[in-house]
């Protein structure tokens, strides 16, 4: 069975064509970072403007890496929530005409659905329970996946998400956007242990994460320094902050592990392809004895192949979308 998935929920437009839920014969992702780069973040309506510009080539493209046409898709799968209104509503719209004019199946996906199921594409024998822990600019979500499509949250953010936090801090630093990668390289230049951040964690919920606390401590480090006059090592700076977002996020995926047991835990999301995070994790769970499951760093990023696969079962369950399928951007995990 080949689907086409196509995701658009930010800043990346994006297709794939994906057979029986792992096989991935086409990825095609068209990024905005340059553009969005000259603001020090996202721009709504720019990206809406340029997901209009691009989701057909993208398409077309992602039929024609597969080797096949519409005739051979089985069905369409698209991003509905949660994500940025206008970029959602742009694929939805493409996706129910697309489908609507090909009497094919239309499939709305969850955009955190659809990183976790990126771990299928990677790990072809990867089956369900497991943990995953989900990171990325708009989310950090540690969930136990109870089966394809059935998922427990145990935790989330209460505030910035991990990767949001990246981008603040590295425009703080004049890193510039986008944030994680810039840290992740200014990190390798510096001493982790060189300043005591906190880390983000909310003491009446164990499993939720915060941010918000450990963004405004490297704010407040930075403005301290200037007034006293101190130079700052911006390369400690990013050093010692990614070493307190990895702790927390390895330490709240070991408690878990801990409390609920499994012999997999996955992590997914675009700060997934942060070295010393996946680094962190891999022993980790190697200390554990557990199984660690990582998507390539190109699954990692926002992409259709992991919307593809994630709507192959969700219509082997059954969920299929109608036509009024609309944008949700704050749509939660497991809702529909």
């Amino acid at each position: 069975m080949k689907i086409l998935g196509i995701e658009s929920s930010c800043d990346e437009t994006a297709a794939a064509v994906v057979q029986d839920g792992r096989l991935v014969l086409s990825n095609v992702i068209s990024t905005q970072i340059p553009i969005h780069t000259l603001y020090g973040g996202v721009v709504p309506e720019i990206a809406s403007r340029k997901h209009i510009e691009r989701i057909s080539f993208v398409v077309r493209k992602s039929l024609s890496d597969a080797g096949c046409s519409l005739d051979d898709i089985d069905a369409v799968g698209v991003t509905y929530g949660p994500g940025l209104v206008g970029p959602l509503l742009v694929g939805t719209s493409f996706a129910k005409a697309l489908a609507y004019g090909r009497h094919l199946p239309l499939i709305g996906v969850h955009h955190i659905e659809g990183h976790i199921s990126a771990n299928y594409i990677e790990n072809k024998d990867l089956t369900p329970p497991f943990l995953c822990l989900v990171v990325s600019g708009g989310h950090t979500h540690l969930v136990r996946v109870r089966d394809y499509g059935a998922y427990d949250i145990l935790g989330r953010t209460v505030d910035d998400a991990a990767g949001e936090a990246f981008d603040k801090v590295a425009r703080a630093i004049g890193l510039g956007y986008p944030g994680g990668p810039k840290i992740e390289k200014k990190a390798k230049e510096g001493d982790p242990f060189a300043i005591d951040f906190p880390q983000g964690k909310v003491s009446d919920h164990p499993y939720d994460f915060s941010f918000s606390g450990l963004k405004s401590a490297v704010l407040n480090y930075l403005n301290m320094c200037e007034m006293k006059g101190e130079k700052v090592n911006d390369a400690d700076v990013a050093a010692s902050f990614q070493h307190s977002v990895v702790s927390t996020l390895v330490g709240h995926a070991m408690m878990a592990l801990d409390e609920f047991g499994g012999d997999t835990f996955a992590i997914a999301g675009g700060v997934a392809s942060n070295g010393a995070f996946r680094s962190a994790m891999e022993e980790a769970c190697k200390k554990r004895g557990v199984r660690f499951s990582c998507p390539a760093p190109i699954l990692c990023t926002d992409n259709g192949a992991m919307i593809g696969a994630a709507a192959y079962y969700d219509f082997k369950k059954g969920n299929v979308s109608g036509w009024d399928l609309n944008a949700i951007p704050n749509l939660k995990l497991g809702e529909r």
